[in-house]
């Protein structure tokens, strides 16, 4: 087929993984933004929508997805557990469950650190 190119090579000048620090300082990002970003086509983020309900761009009246900082951010950590660390799509939503969870854990116990010695600090103060 003249002007066939295969998929694996479509996007191979696609940027690589991107570390956040090089996320773009902008509220919004359009679909093709985000896909750039991550160095994946852009059908595959609308599949990702479907497999990780995390993943949940605006959208504007016209339709059009707007994805926010943070979202760029767990599409960048999707990839990584896929296609890095070759998790399943199933695996991959375990580990990011897992890892929220134990992320609220580990800020639960640090303000009760701070709390318990905020409260010790003022017990002295009254002594």
């Amino acid at each position: 087929m003249p002007g066939y190119v295969p998929r694996c090579e479509r996007f191979e000048n696609m940027a690589a993984m991107t570390p956040e620090s090089d996320i773009p300082d902008k509220l919004y990002f359009k679909i093709g933004e985000a896909a750039q970003i991550a160095g994946v086509p852009t059908y595959v983020l609308r599949f990702w929508e479907t497999e990780f309900p995390r993943i949940n761009p605006k959208r504007t009246p016209s339709g059009q997805r707007l994805y926010r900082r943070q979202d760029v951010e767990l599409i960048l950590e999707i990839k990584r557990l896929l296609y890095e660390n070759k998790f399943t799509i199933q695996g991959a939503r375990e580990y990011l469950k897992t890892a929220s969870r134990k992320k609220e854990r580990d800020q639960s116990h640090f303000t009760l650190e701070d709390i318990q010695k905020e409260l010790e600090s003022i017990r002295k103060l009254l002594s």
